[in-house]
């Protein structure tokens, strides 16, 4: 490992996406990561496709790197060796219901005794305190409580959620963060310490925008397609052939974007005259806007208003996102070689460092694949 976090020892209990994916950060700057998983059946996305002959790419996408270590913590003797392999780390990190590690004897007060270093990092969907502590949460369930689909969508139409697990992922990057956080405070004081969040916390954090205008108006914000709620352009627009999206961020560009499709009249309207009087007549610039962009195709504005330096897109798909050639010249999309279903492409991380570079190193581990040589490096005996 070459990474910032090479020499780092991370002993991962975590399962199905919110944990999985903060350790795979970890991993991809150049952690150790054991994942210990449940012999057998190992984590449930393991069994989740589309597959690769028996190779699950919901797993590979976020437990690339990782080694596995078979362990049954139903057992005394798999919770003995549980509990010897967290002196030999620097980070435990789960994401079961509360309390559940404490059942098992696997908890921050217990094993901080043995490793006063210890760094313990906890994930649930709703923390550890509170009165839905105990209740399970999926992505859809947070970004239900917390507002998230209330705010997405089309002005008319059924709530929507986001179209990938934001509520999940969101409370990885957290996670990560809290678990670097913490290194760092080590540094300084030789102590490891508890730390923990929900998908609930991460989510209200990830919608700050939404809540602050909300406390200061009044007003509860409600879904309004693809446009901004306080710049205006700012969304997508048919076209004659699909959309393309418009981003006029400052006055500038807004009288650049008049100018470019010959409507210098839109900008010295009173009604359009500055982003507040846009905003206050939203619908009848849309309809103007609209108008003139049904005339042509998305790849022909597109050319026209980025020469004059208007921000602008396509809307892409996945298939074209994975070819755009910015995302090819960033190296985004890399191949792993997995023993088992050959070359496979994954998301690169989005990390770039100097002197430490952070990398994918391998496609993600056969169940139980590292546990005897886990076992013997970090215990010392097979």
């Amino acid at each position: 490992m070459t990474g910032p976090l090479a020499g780092l020892r991370i002993l991962d209990f975590t399962w199905y996406l919110a944990g999985p994916y903060a350790t795979m950060i970890l991993c991809d700057l150049g952690a150790e990561v054991v994942k210990v998983e449940a012999p057998g059946c190992g984590d449930p996305t393991r069994k989740a496709g589309p597959f690769i002959g028996d190779l699950s790419a919901y797993f590979l996408s976020v437990n690339r790197g990782k080694r596995s270590l078979e362990l049954d913590l139903k057992s005394e003797a798999g919770r003995e060796t549980a509990s010897k392999l967290s002196a030999h780390a620097d980070v435990v990190v789960e994401n079961f219901m509360p309390g559940t590690m404490g059942r098992l004897g696997l908890d921050y007060a217990v094993l901080s005794v043995q490793n006063p270093g210890l760094i313990y990092a906890s994930c649930s969907g709703f923390g550890q305190t509170g009165p839905r502590a105990k209740q399970p949460a999926f992505d859809v369930i947070i970004q239900a409580l917390a507002g998230t689909m209330s705010i997405t969508g089309q002005e008319v139409g059924e709530p929507v959620r986001v179209g990938y697990s934001v509520g999940d992922l969101a409370a990885g990057l957290f996670l990560a963060i809290g678990i670097l956080s913490a290194v760092e405070a080590r540094h300084r004081t030789g102590r490891g310490q508890f730390l923990e969040s929900g998908l609930l916390d991460a989510q209200l954090a990830m919608l700050e925008n939404a809540f602050s205008r909300y406390f200061v108006t009044g007003e509860t914000p409600r879904p309004i397609g693809s446009r901004h709620p306080l710049i205006v352009p700012f969304q997508a627009f048919p076209s004659q052939d699909g959309h393309v999206v418009v981003a006029a961020g400052t006055e500038k560009q807004w009288e650049r974007l008049c100018d470019v499709i010959g409507r210098r009249d839109l900008a010295e309207d009173a009604r359009f005259v500055d982003n507040l009087s846009r905003c206050e007549n939203i619908p009848a610039l849309v309809e103007e806007l609209s108008a003139v962009f049904r005339m042509d195709s998305t790849a022909t504005w597109v050319q026209v208003l980025s020469a004059r330096d208007i921000p602008c897109a396509p809307i892409q798909d996945i298939a074209q996102a994975a070819a755009d050639p910015q995302v090819v010249a960033r190296e985004m999309i890399v191949e792993v070689d997995d023993p088992l279903a050959g070359k496979q492409r994954v998301v690169n991380t989005p990390l770039r460092f100097s002197e430490t570079p952070a990398a994918v190193t391998r496609s993600s581990p056969q169940l139980g694949e590292h546990t005897e040589t886990i076992i013997e490096e970090w215990l010392g005996h097979n």
